[in-house]
């Protein structure tokens, strides 16, 4: 195995964990793939994995170098393919992550049009509600909905979201409907939070005078679909994010409420590792799904 053979075998092991799920990704035996790490360890002097019988972590030494590996191994991929004149001809997995109901309605659906466009590049997708570390789990493109933090990715700005209270026309019609956060105390809710814990819902545009009203839901999920869907059957208001929401709205299963008191809108970006250094596959999509994004209405 060469040196650039055993670079793809680490970053493999890396990103999958462990030696048998590299190999069978790479085509090859573990022996092999043990093999290649073992001489490029013994090449840079370093070693580069923590090995256990049940799990493969990186060292301090191979994260740094992962980085390295990656940003060399995307350089050679664009090199060739610029040489062989199919720049535009795209090639290899592309791995993308979504929180789970952005990306069922919006992600998923990009991701299908992009590998149509380029039919060698495959795509691995997780949609899941939680923040997926890049460089940890292996992904290359992540959609986040959230003021982000400074780091060392890169954030393309797609669109934002709202947070919207809600409920269906029957309920309202039995119950009317609040005119202010304050009468929520008279309604009954749905309440939406990963922990399955009573939260305040914040109220305002100015961010330094914030209304946080405490509400007690008679029914408590930590999916956003299982509260639109209880709030469709009229079990009372519920609070998530516009674009979680918008088909009930538009198709008039559900009625937003207290629309003039809500929050600052939440930004929605692309973020993704190495920059203009990313591979041709990553920049690529990233182009695509903004430009898409963009045009849609969850704003």
């Amino acid at each position: 195995m060469d040196r650039l053979d055993a670079m793809r075998a680490f970053v493999a092991v890396a990103e999958a964990r462990g030696f048998a799920a590299a190999a069978r990704r790479l085509a090859m035996s573990p022996p092999a793939v043990t093999r290649g790490i073992a001489t490029l360890e013994a090449r840079v002097g370093a070693r580069l994995l923590h090995r256990t019988t049940r799990v493969v972590r990186l060292t301090e030494a191979g994260d740094r170098y992962l980085r390295d590996c990656k940003r060399i191994l995307a350089e050679i991929d664009d090199a060739e393919a610029a040489v062989a004149g199919i720049q535009t001809e795209l090639r290899g997995d592309l791995a993308v992550t979504a929180s789970a109901a952005f990306g069922r309605l919006h992600v998923a659906p990009l991701v299908l049009d992009f590998l149509k466009l380029h039919p060698h590049v495959s795509a691995r997708a997780l949609y899941v509600d939680r923040v997926v570390d890049l460089m940890e789990e292996g992904f290359d493109v992540a959609v986040r909905i959230a003021h982000l933090q400074d780091s060392s990715l890169t954030a393309v700005a797609v669109g934002s979201a709202r947070r919207v209270v809600c409920a269906s026309p029957d309920y309202i019609a039995v119950h009317g409907k609040p005119r202010s956060p304050d009468d929520l105390a008279q309604f009954e809710t749905i309440g939406f939070s990963q922990g399955l814990v009573d939260e305040p819902w914040l109220f305002g545009a100015d961010l330094k005078r914030r209304h946080s009203v405490n509400v007690s839901p008679r029914l408590n999920v930590n999916s956003a679909e299982v509260a639109i869907a209880a709030a469709v059957e009229g079990w009372g208001l519920t609070r998530v994010l516009s674009y979680q929401v918008a088909p009930e709205v538009r198709a008039g299963r559900l009625k937003l409420v207290l629309t003039s008191f809500e929050p600052p809108r939440i930004p929605i970006s692309l973020v993704y590792r190495e920059g203009r250094k990313a591979a041709a596959k990553v920049r690529a999509f990233v182009e695509f799904a903004a430009g898409r994004l963009r045009s849609q209405a969850h704003r």
